[in-house]
């Protein structure tokens, strides 16, 4: 083997350098391009580095075997660079979660900042190991594929729905928030750990006035002196996301000023993510996760949690549920300022009135009491039925008598919004509750569910018709309760229902339990089913049916001109024996999805073997230049191909492994 002076390496070494670590990230775009593939700027820097580093060491070690090491030198360099920069390509796609980088092949959409992506990826590192530790410690762990059980956990003999409410008040933050919201999600946690959600509660201290003042004032763009005239910098109310202060316009109209908390959103955003890899793994590693589409529930909860921190979000909620009461005149709405509204500061009319669970002082204003409430029945009923656009939160606190006897409706920021598919879905539940018909209601509640496993109808019918008897037999009073036995037993037949599904049962039973604080003993689904009564007879007389034989007849028009020509055809086609049927294979995306995996497969098997063969060629190849010692570079590609090809196989056998149809 011949040695290069000191000198000439040195040379080598520094011509290199300058001549190709300057184009190794156009190197690596250029392999991007032959592989046919766009790379995010941190995988095409890994691929870069990596694979530039392994061209020049190979580059190195023939240069090392000539009697002039510089002789094709820079041209072995780009060569073996080329390569090892697409090896490493594939090398990473294999060692990352399949599809994660694909998903992250979006180039340079902004101004690259390491540190600070640095900073903010230590900080979410983290968090995870301090949530992942916390659901170690309070036995979590097995059940989500993190661990096995820890030996500092809690007593394992305590109840899951328990430890599993610790676990979340550990973790603080937004799991708190996730908690409270699966305690009202009876169709995807038992009644067991919905209660015991139900207890969770924001513990937090009001943000210190000085970060609220400067928070105040860089939103409003003036100092908060010169924007309002009176401010009580006590807050009336004070939760995780925001807080509610009183104060007073130069006008002289008292507000209610709601301030986001100063630093929440980087939190949120970071606990958000946190939650998302957290959601992943589980998915991944547990069966249950998988059936229950955990990445998929997750990633709502995050999109209804950033729509929280937009303020304008909620002023406009208020804004249409206020446009749609025209028929509701004695219902009150708190008027919006959009001039002093932004993302993080809202600003709102203060209705001064009395909370409808004080009934002292709603004795002493004179109101009639049940009145009062089939009035607060069919405005909701109206806002969730007919509107779509409904109060999701109407609780005793949010729900208060005016001083003139109006009731007043505040914080919009829990609302929900039905599609008219969903209301239809709905108002055929309601009317199946109501003729006590289970067909009529599994019908309803098929058209916008979401099964997670096959369920035969009969057993589903069936299920209903129980439930029917346990609820809605002769002499019984329904309550709004009951729909959460209905959410339970589309757990038990994993039946998903939308969240907008979700919260308006939440919403009605919230609202039964407001309707009976205001008067006491109020039945509300029977009122229910009277207001829905009353609904189909004003929209069922003669006049609406034949307007509506007349609108279908219209929509019906084009088919019958073609039904003619359609029956003539298929007469004549069945005549001449040319009837031919034709049936799409793959209009399933689960078809499209299985028979590719299917075929990413067997080509990775077939890749595999073929790797191999060339292996097993190079491996008996006599001759060709040195590499290390005895072995030559054609030994070192065939033992490289061999590990290559058992990678290749053996990642396959894995799979079909955990398919679990071996």
């Amino acid at each position: 083997m011949h040695v290069i002076a000191a000198d000439s390496l040195r040379d080598l070494i520094t011509g290199t350098f300058f001549l190709t670590l300057p184009g190794v990230l156009l190197l690596s775009w250029i392999t991007g391009r032959l592989l046919g593939v766009r790379r995010s700027w941190g995988t095409t820097v890994a691929a870069a580095v990596l694979g530039w580093g392994g061209g020049v060491a190979l580059s190195f070690v023939i240069a090392s075997d000539r009697a002039d090491p510089a002789k094709g030198f820079t041209r072995n360099i780009f060569l073996f660079s080329a390569l090892g920069v697409m090896s490493m390509s594939v090398w990473l796609e294999l060692l990352a979660r399949p599809g994660t980088l694909a998903k992250a092949q979006s180039g340079f959409t902004s101004i690259p900042r390491p540190l600070r992506a640095l900073r903010r990826r230590g900080q979410r590192v983290s968090r995870y190991a301090q949530i992942t530790r916390i659901a170690m410690r309070n036995g979590l762990g097995p059940g989500l594929g993190l661990a096995r059980q820890d030996d500092d956990a809690v007593d394992g003999k305590a109840p899951l729905a328990r430890r599993l409410r610790h676990a979340l008040e550990e973790g603080g933050g937004m799991f708190v928030k996730m908690g409270q919201v699966l305690s009202t999600r009876p169709d995807l946690v038992s009644p067991t750990v919905a209660d015991e959600l139900s207890h969770l509660q924001d513990h937090v201290a009001p943000a210190p006035p000085d970060a609220v003042r400067e928070l105040l004032q860089e939103e409003l763009g003036a100092p908060v002196d010169e924007v309002f005239a009176e401010f009580d910098w006590e807050p009336v109310a004070a939760a995780s996301i925001g807080q509610a202060y009183r104060a007073q316009l130069h006008g002289g109209q008292p507000v209610i000023v709601k301030v986001q908390r100063p630093g929440v959103g980087e939190a949120v955003e970071r606990d958000l993510q946190v939650l998302d890899q957290l959601a992943h793994t589980v998915e991944e590693r547990t069966t249950w996760a998988a059936d229950y589409g955990v990445v998929e529930l997750t990633t709502e909860f995050s999109d209804r949690l950033r729509e929280e921190l937009d303020f304008r979000i909620e002023a406009r909620n208020a804004a249409d549920i206020s446009a749609n009461l025209t028929d509701f005149p004695n219902v009150q709405v708190p008027v919006v300022y959009p001039d002093l509204t932004t993302s993080r500061v809202l600003v709102m009319e203060w209705l001064d009135g009395v909370s409808v669970r004080d009934g002292d002082r709603l004795d002493e204003l004179g109101v009639d009491r049940n009145e009062m409430a089939g009035y607060l029945l069919r405005c909701m009923l109206d806002q969730m039925l007919v509107d779509g656009d409904f109060h999701a939160d109407p609780h005793p606190g949010n729900v208060m008598v005016l001083g003139d006897g109006r009731v007043g409706l505040i914080d919009f920021g829990a609302a929900s919004r039905l599609d008219p598919m969903q209301q239809a879905a709905l108002r055929d539940l309601m009317l199946g509750v109501a003729q006590r018909d289970p067909e009529l209601l599994r019908q309803a509640v098929l058209q916008v569910a979401t099964l997670r496993r096959i369920v035969e109808d009969d057993e589903l019918e069936r299920a209903l018709a129980r439930f029917m008897g346990r609820h809605l037999a002769p002499g019984m009073t329904p309550d709004a309760a009951m729909f959460n036995d209905l959410l339970q037993l589309f757990f038990t037949y994993g039946i998903s229902v939308a969240p907008e599904l979700s919260t308006f049962f939440r919403a009605l039973i919230t609202l039964d339990g407001t309707l009976t604080t205001l008067s006491p003993g109020y039945p509300t689904i029977d009122e229910a089913q009277k207001v829905a009564t009353e609904w189909m007879r004003e929209r069922v007389t003669p006049e609406t049916l034949q307007e509506a034989a007349k609108s279908e007849l219209i929509r019906m028009a084009p088919l019958l001109r073609r039904l003619p020509r359609h029956v003539d055809r298929l007469a004549t086609s069945i005549e001449r024996g040319n009837l031919r049927a034709r049936v799409s294979l793959f209009s399933d995306e689960r078809d499209v999805r299985f028979v590719t995996k299917l075929v990413n497969r067997a080509i990775l098997a077939l890749m595999g073997g073929f790797v191999g063969l060339v292996g097993v060629f190079l491996v008996g190849t006599t001759g060709g230049p040195s590499f290390a010692g005895e072995t030559t570079l054609y030994e070192f590609f065939g033992y490289f191909s061999l590990f290559c090809s058992v990678v290749l196989i053996m990642r396959v056998t894995v799979a079909v492994l955990h398919d679990g149809l071996n």
